[in-house]
């Protein structure tokens, strides 16, 4: 039989505020740091493994994205509508995403929560004590996602 526990010590999300990387001890050879935006990317591009996730962020922040992507050094996209908390051994991660039309959503969201909670901890060996799922939009199969202009240099 398998025992379910819940957390409410002092490892809530709490204990991760203010904090810009973590510290995972290595003994006496030195220690490790890890960036939020590394722990972002990973989180991100597990999100997007799960094939009923469209894409990732909220409308405005797609619409940002798709014009940071455009500008040289812009960065990827990959960490849109990610947001992610990390301390010295844990992650706290928040997604924004958008749905296929017609999947079942709490489905989804386990999917997605499990491939980026089992992403995290592996690359990284920090522990994952929650990962936050906000749908903001169904894409329709009829839908278009809106143009992107080539970018010239001239």
């Amino acid at each position: 039989m398998t025992e379910t526990t819940h957390r409410n010590d002092t490892t809530t999300r709490e204990t991760l505020r203010g904090r810009r990387g973590s510290d995972i001890p290595a003994g006496k050879r030195g220690n490790t740091t890890i960036a939020d935006s590394v722990v972002a990317k990973i989180a991100g591009m597990a999100a997007r493994e799960i094939p009923e996730i469209h894409n990732l962020g909220g409308g405005m922040a797609r619409a940002l994205g798709a014009v940071r992507e455009r500008v040289p050094g812009g960065g990827s996209g990959v960490t849109r509508g990610v947001s992610v908390e990390v301390g010295e051994r844990q992650a706290a991660v928040d997604l924004d995403v958008v749905v296929e039309y017609g999947v079942s959503i709490t489905d989804t969201a386990r999917d997605v929560r499990t491939n980026v909670i089992n992403a995290v901890e592996r690359m990284t060996g920090l522990e994952v004590v929650e990962v936050n799922i906000a749908v903001h939009d169904v894409h329709l199969p009829d839908e278009e996602e809106p143009e992107q202009e080539e970018t010239r240099v001239t």
